[in-house]
């Protein structure tokens, strides 16, 4: 008879089967993960004496299954992103383990939710499915969104798969892309929201002229959006009327007199104040501060009263166009005198007398026996038709012809002074008549921007 037995630490026993074999069974459960193969010796022995044996060495290969899920080498993974980053950043890279062989122990990684706070339900970063890399979807804003979770499911290729769950909790860092703003006074907050000002003048702080030597005149209020030291203000004042008059904490803002008020010095003061942030590169900002040194409402009314810049500028432009008016209505009221002065030369021919020359003197016809045409006044003569013959050849004429129906003799140096006197007081009569035009189109293109002008004043 032969009997079987096995040696070694093997879950593994053999028992007797009918017709003289044997079987090896488990006598416990196997695991792949621990030991992936199996050694046993059988040994087989007979009953005489001496007793024979021979032994053979078993080697058994256990085979997976699928009974282990993805394990991650951290429960939750914290990373750290600056902001203004480019869009596929490299985040962090999550990585599970799967014991599983072959299929079973491939693993693939997806994501499996979170919370992205601020930023709503817009995703912000993506998992590559085989290496387990995330990467950032777009570029990261620390004022929108400081921190954000996202759980990563690692899952097995198995049948039924298996998997499990890792949370990635990305914190977002903070830098210095934002510019100190600038909430009070009150003008410097409209210019850094972009509002526009309308030409209105800016608000004023009062200080009585008593004032001492730390007196608070205002406060500069800012803030900024970053953190840490990025948002850490400091104040100084880079520009002032007075630059020994007023102060600036430096922490603070709070803006003081830093002497006490003289007599000596402007009613008006300007003040600009520069906020800066701690960051790399630093940022700033500037607040301009309008002081009135007044005792009184009353004694600051006036000075209040003063017209803005914009206002200043607007009386300026009307000025140039009421020059601009007023030197075009002069070139045409120019223009317009040459014109009527050259038709009045133009209209003005040679003398009548020019047709007696050549005459003889004896043909004169005489009164008491002095030449009338001696006379410096025209007299009507009465010639005969032959006589006039003579001045003018080829006209006939019957009976007498009055001379004076033809045209008029006018002699000696006063006529041609009279005629001369009245051409200018034609001249002149139109020179007053184009000035009554001129100051009338004057009139009518400056009272109504005036109105205008004084209405918006």
């Amino acid at each position: 008879l032969v009997s079987c037995e096995l040696s070694g630490e093997a879950p593994l026993s053999i028992v007797a089967s009918s017709g003289g074999s044997y079987k090896v069974v488990t006598s416990g459960a196997l695991d792949r993960e621990q030991a992936s193969e199996q050694r046993v010796t059988v040994v087989a022995r007979d009953r005489g004496r001496p007793a024979l044996w021979s032994s053979r060495e078993l080697v058994l290969e256990v085979s997976d299954v699928n009974d282990n899920a993805p394990v991650f080498e951290e429960a939750a993974y914290s990373a750290y992103v600056a902001e203004n980053n480019a869009a596929g950043a490299l985040v962090l890279r999550v990585q599970a383990r799967d014991a599983d062989a072959g299929a079973n122990g491939r693993v693939s990684y997806w994501l499996a939710g979170g919370s992205a706070g601020a930023a709503g339900a817009a995703p912000l970063v993506s998992v590559e499915a085989r290496s387990g890399a995330l990467y950032a979807q777009r570029s990261l804003d620390y004022e929108q969104c400081r921190e954000f979770t996202v759980a990563v499911r690692a899952q097995d290729g198995g049948s039924p798969a298996r998997s499990s769950t890792a949370t990635v909790r990305v914190f977002v860092l903070d830098r210095n892309d934002n510019a100190p703003r600038v909430l009070w006074p009150a003008a410097a907050a409209r210019a850094a929201a972009g509002e526009a000002a309308g030409g209105a003048a800016p608000p004023f702080e009062v200080v009585p002229r008593s004032a001492e030597a730390g007196y608070l005149v205002a406060k500069v209020v800012a803030v900024d959006a970053d953190a840490g030291r990025n948002a850490w203000l400091s104040y100084e004042l880079v520009q002032a009327s007075e630059p020994a008059l007023f102060r600036v904490g430096l922490h603070s803002g709070e803006v003081r007199t830093a002497r006490a008020v003289a007599e000596r010095d402007a009613a008006k003061q300007r003040l600009v104040a520069l906020v800066k942030d701690h960051g790399q590169p630093a940022l700033s900002a500037t607040a301009t501060l309008h002081v009135l040194l007044a005792d009184s409402l009353r004694e600051a009314l006036p000075e209040l009263s003063e017209r803005p810049a914009a206002a200043e500028a607007a009386a300026a432009e009307l000025q140039f166009y009421l020059v601009l008016a007023l030197a075009l209505l002069s070139a045409l009221l120019v223009l317009s005198v040459a014109l009527a002065v050259l038709a009045r030369l133009r209209r003005a021919g040679p003398p009548a007398v020019g047709a007696l020359r050549g005459v003889p003197v004896s043909h004169f016809v005489g009164i008491d026996g002095v030449r009338a045409f001696l006379h410096s006044y025209s007299h009507d003569v009465s010639l005969t038709a032959p006589f006039i013959g003579t001045l003018c050849p080829g006209a006939s004429f019957r009976g007498e012809v009055d001379v004076g129906s033809i045209f008029s003799l006018k002699f000696g140096g006063h006529g041609r002074k009279r005629e001369v006197a009245l051409g200018w007081r034609f001249v002149l009569c139109v020179f007053i008549e184009l000035c009554f035009v001129s100051s009338f189109l004057l009139l009518t293109s400056v009272i109504p921007p005036c109105i205008l002008y004084s209405q918006w004043m």
